[in-house]
């Protein structure tokens, strides 16, 4: 490949191709200071198809994801923009997802947003003027060159429309209605809740193949023994095993975050031959993502 190795990377394409995905996520900063993204994501330009930025995520307050989105994209990455229904009406989410078709930015993963009672402004008005599946019926229109009402637009947006879906709910089936309603609204790829049970994630996976749709499965690297034991308490359709709690404690504070990596990186082997990609969430240990996507030989 020579030089090309550093080309950007496209998710649609390597999507498209069959071939596997490798995503990532970063939090914007809560302030101004970017620079620890921007090194970060400046060592994996070529080793990544994709990179989401959250949209405040947890309802904590941060900087916005569009204009991260664009840093990532002058880095040569192809940027996911992440867009909650929490904080803004229909209105300001078109004008925003115009803005972030002119800046090159092509793949929009649409998500409800957790309540601002979770967060760090507890007072804040939630708005959720549209769901989830009505943004990505809303983005189709966009793509069609048509606003929410039918107006026309003077140029069309071209995203690539992703979803969230939770493959280890407890009961399955209203989970998978709610897979098919967002294929429906033009979902194109999914990326999915973290994964920790890979033989459950196989069933699903069988159960969803029929759709003409990409899954990217959710790698949440755990640093911990107690971020486990948070994640079992407090996030509704993630239960990590307890053999992998035992894991995490045995290895003591200096060694546990090496424990979760190879949690992840045998996560990812695990579930690879079930899916089309991984989606690597290692917020608080990007600097770990090389070594991950290196021992797992994905990128």
């Amino acid at each position: 490949m020579g030089n090309m190795s550093r080309e950007p990377r496209r998710l649609r394409e390597t999507l498209d191709q069959g071939q596997f995905a490798v995503t990532i996520e970063y939090n914007p900063p809560k302030g101004t200071n970017i620079s620890g993204v921007l090194e970060n994501a400046k060592q994996l330009v070529g080793r990544v198809h994709g990179v989401n930025v959250t949209d405040n995520t947890a309802a904590i307050v941060r900087a916005g994801s569009l204009p991260v989105c664009r840093l990532l994209y002058e880095l040569g990455h192809d940027p996911v923009m992440q867009m909650t229904c929490r904080d803004r009406n229909r209105i300001a989410m078109q004008s925003d997802l115009m803005g972030a078709s002119m800046l090159g930015i092509q793949n929009i993963l649409c998500l409800t947003g957790d309540y601002p009672t979770v967060g760090d402004h507890k007072e804040a008005k939630p708005v959720y003027d549209l769901d989830s599946v009505q943004v990505m019926q809303l983005v189709q229109g966009l793509n069609n060159g048509r606003d929410l009402m039918g107006n026309k637009l003077d140029g069309a947006t071209q995203f690539t429309i992703g979803a969230a879906v939770t493959p280890e709910a407890d009961p399955l089936g209203p989970m998978l209605a709610k897979f098919e309603v967002k294929v429906k609204a033009g979902a194109q790829f999914f990326q999915t809740q973290a994964i920790y049970h890979p033989e459950q994630f196989a069933s699903f996976m069988k159960a969803v193949r029929p759709f003409k749709v990409k899954v990217l499965a959710g790698i949440l690297v755990l640093r911990n023994a107690k971020m486990a034991e948070f994640m079992n308490a407090n996030i509704p359709g993630v239960s990590v095993p307890q053999e992998m709690i035992d894991e995490l404690r045995a290895a003591g504070p200096e060694r546990a975050e090496d424990v979760g990596v190879d949690i992840a990186v045998r996560t990812i082997k695990a579930v690879r031959p079930h899916c089309d990609g991984v989606h690597i969430m290692a917020i608080k240990a990007t600097h770990r993502l090389a070594d991950i996507i290196t021992k797992a030989e994905v990128g």
